[in-house]
């Protein structure tokens, strides 16, 4: 896991503190008594996080639920903004046995031409929506910095907000992609277990754990107003993964106040040629408990929920905590415009197939206002 020639080293102790931290981190401890001290607390603590995503919660999900729903209205209103992502690539260099765009993956490969992704860019944009989240596969060889950069001026051209999701960069590239159009970077650590994450990762730059923990800070550095942080919950101890996004967040948001932070929810969904993958002891209880403790956390955070979960879960958590949803999805390569006559396969089974407008009118019905933008450039 030593750096490779080209990967910048940051002078930060960020990582460091996340993985003390989370090593240190036992949920067993934790009591009820804690579980209600962490809900009386006006701003809450690590300390409370932890006790919040404890096995001692699970029994007090409706208290922290209405606790969680105040803190969401309170600073969000009821307000939901919506987005889809864009995949533009799914050639990768890394073998990461749990997706399913890894490089021994035997699937349909693509990649988008400056043409064919604005024709994907024009048919989203017509849905109504004005934001947009470019993904690749993680291949600095097919998916160049330049490449992805062209892709975020021609969004620029139909979306007021541009996220991307690619693979890890050095601060000077993140730097020239937020000149290029892009607000906000997301990047999945995956799992904040180092041993774990060796075991999960066989090949490429994604086996390099430390470069890609400081993705975050380098993007920060390189202008970007947002980052994104994530875990894929199920592939290891879910409890200690959830601490460890959110202490990663909780840390760099006190070393950056201005940065504006997002946490994403994914569990693990079949990929192609690998159908038996499931959550690891992650049930829609669990994963309520972990977006709700993220919200008490950070109040001000943006929370994701995936068309990995079905209708019902996300209409649920987006009346609870979550206030970002995703809509007319596709995880494929050219699954927006029927003008692509070359796709590539999809990175995994999505639950949630419902079109812009259905996700729309749904939030609508449950007495939420759908937000196509938030962010004005003046």
């Amino acid at each position: 896991m030593t750096y490779l020639p080209g990967m910048e080293v940051l002078d930060s102790d960020i990582g460091r503190q996340v993985l003390t931290r989370t090593s240190s981190y036992n949920y067993h401890c934790y009591t009820e008594a804690d579980v209600r001290r962490a809900l009386s607390h006006e701003n809450r603590t690590l300390d409370d996080f932890g006790a919040l995503l404890s096995p001692a919660a699970l029994p007090l999900l409706e208290e922290i639920a209405q606790a969680a729903r105040r803190e969401t209205r309170k600073h969000f209103g009821n307000s939901v903004c919506m987005f889809t992502p864009l995949y533009i690539a799914n050639y990768c260099e890394n073998y990461c046995i749990y997706c399913g765009f890894n490089c021994h993956n035997k699937i349909h490969r693509a990649q988008l031409n400056a043409e064919q992704i604005e024709k994907e860019m024009e048919a989203i944009a017509s849905t109504g929506l004005q934001e947009i989240l470019i993904l690749t596969g993680e291949s600095r060889s097919k998916s160049t910095v330049a490449y992805i950069g062209e892709a975020c001026k021609i969004a620029r051209k139909y979306f007021k907000v541009i996220g991307l999701e690619v693979y890890p960069m050095n601060s000077n590239e993140y730097a020239y992609l937020h000149q290029c159009g892009a607000d906000y970077v997301t990047v999945f650590q995956e799992t904040y277990n180092s041993h774990k994450y060796e075991t999960l990762h066989l090949q490429g730059h994604k086996r390099i754990f430390p470069y890609r923990l400081n993705a975050q800070e380098r993007a920060l550095k390189g202008g970007m107003r947002g980052v994104g942080f994530g875990a894929l919950l199920g592939l290891d101890d879910f409890r200690k993964d959830a601490f460890a996004t959110g202490c990663h967040a909780w840390l760099l948001q006190r070393k950056y106040p201005h940065a504006e932070i997002a946490f994403s929810c994914p569990r693990l969904r079949p990929i192609i040629n690998n159908d038996k993958i499931n959550p690891m002891d992650v049930h829609e209880p669990q994963l309520l408990q972990v977006v709700m403790a993220y919200r008490l956390l950070m109040p001000f955070a943006s929370i994701t929920v995936s068309t990995r979960e079905c209708a019902r879960v996300r209409d649920n958590l987006v009346s609870i905590a979550a206030t970002k949803i995703s809509a007319g999805v596709s995880t494929g390569i050219g699954g927006h415009s029927d003008e692509i006559s070359e796709k590539g396969d999809d990175q995994f089974e999505i639950s949630d197939e419902r079109s812009v407008g259905q996700v729309f009118h749904d939030l609508q019905a449950h007495g939420l206002q759908p937000v196509m933008n938030d962010y004005v450039y003046v």
